[in-house]
Parts: C-alpha cells; structure tokens; sequence
C-alpha cells in the first residue's frame, strides 16, 4: 500500500460512474499538512510570533509517507485497517447490488461491473481520506499542546480547507476547543486566520 492521488469521489451506478468534483481527493491537501506539521514541531516561546515561508515544491508520495510517519507512527497499521474496511464496504455495495429488488439483472450486473471497476479507486481514495485525518489530528494536537494562539495562512483553498479540517478536529476533542476562522486583507493580499482559544498563553504562527 502507498499513498497516491487518484480523484474526487465517484458516484456509481447502473448508468455509469460520475465524479463529484467538489469531493477532492484528500492526497491533495497532505503536503500542506506535513509544511505545517514540519512548521509547527519545536519549541515555542510566549508572546513570541513565529514566521515560516510555505513553499510551493511538491512532496512525492514516497516523501510524505516518511513525514507523516513522523507524526502518525502508526500509519502503515492506519492504511491497512482502512484498506480492510474499504473492501468490506464494496463487498457490501456488491452484495446490495445483487439483492436489488428495482433494477433488472442486466442493470444488476452493470452495476456491479461499475463498482468492480472503481475497486482500486474506492481503496486509494479511503486510504488517503485516513491518513490525512490521522495528520490533521497530530496538527490540532501541535496547536494544543504548544499553546498556539493562531495560525495564519494565504487564502488558498488547499490552506483554508486543511485548516477547516483542524478547527474539526479541535472541537471533538475530549474538551473541546473553541476556535474561528477569519479571512482578512493585509498588503493587498487575502489571508486566512485560525484563531484558537488556549487556556494557557502561547506563540502565534504565520505562514
């Protein structure tokens, strides 16, 4: 198993296979995530802002792998437990697919023939959705255990949905953590700002 894009979400059916677009495939979003983690992994002073240029070079799938291992120790169990649950489910939609009482048994067999071709597809994509929230949970972790009052970022949708992803995982904490997300304009260029609401006084992070 790797890591590796493949598309936005599939929509199968006896009629063919559609793809949502505003479903990305989350493999997308993971090298944002892993400047971040890599941004945010040291020490922190109080009352100290600290300033980290994002950088446009791609990871290769090989390289995220042995950055998230870094935060994720437990990926490669991670990838294949979902790799395990993924199958089920398909054995599961083949099975529905059998038992259904609409559509004739041309169309039956259609339908399984669709889902049969995406197997690959549904596996990678569920793989990668897991990853990236076992990265995005180390993140919101980072942002509590170091106290961090806010992370800001340009206004990229790549930033803005990975840092949506931490708000998330921050509010289903065990205590949860109250937080918000703010775009604003500084020197003519559109930023994006996760404030997070510490109990204890902590750096700030500009990227």
């Amino acid at each position: 198993m790797e890591l590796k894009y493949v598309g936005p979400k599939p929509i199968i059916s006896h009629t063919g296979i559609e793809f949502d677009n505003n479903k990305e495939d989350k493999y997308v979003y993971l090298n944002i995530v892993v400047q971040l983690l890599k941004a945010l992994d040291h020490d922190y002073f109080e009352d100290k802002t600290y300033n980290y240029q994002a950088h446009t070079q791609r990871l290769s799938s090989e390289e995220l792998y042995n950055e998230l291992k870094k935060q994720c120790p437990n990926i490669k169990a991670l990838m294949e437990q979902e790799n395990h649950n993924i199958e089920e489910e398909i054995e599961h939609n083949l099975q529905r697919a059998e038992e259904n009482s609409i559509l004739n048994e041309e169309n039956k067999k259609i339908l399984q023939n669709n889902i049969n071709i995406m197997h690959d597809y549904l596996v990678q994509r569920s793989i990668n959705k897991s990853v990236y929230y076992c990265a995005i949970d180390a993140l919101a972790e980072l942002l509590k255990k170091d106290h961090i009052d806010h992370i800001i970022t340009p206004m990229f949708q790549t930033f803005s949905h990975v840092l949506h992803s931490v708000q998330g995982s921050l509010k289903k904490q065990k205590s949860p953590i109250d937080t918000a997300l703010d775009v604003f304009e500084k020197d003519g260029k559109l930023l994006v700002k996760l404030q997070v609401v510490n109990t204890k006084k902590g750096g700030s992070f500009l990227s």
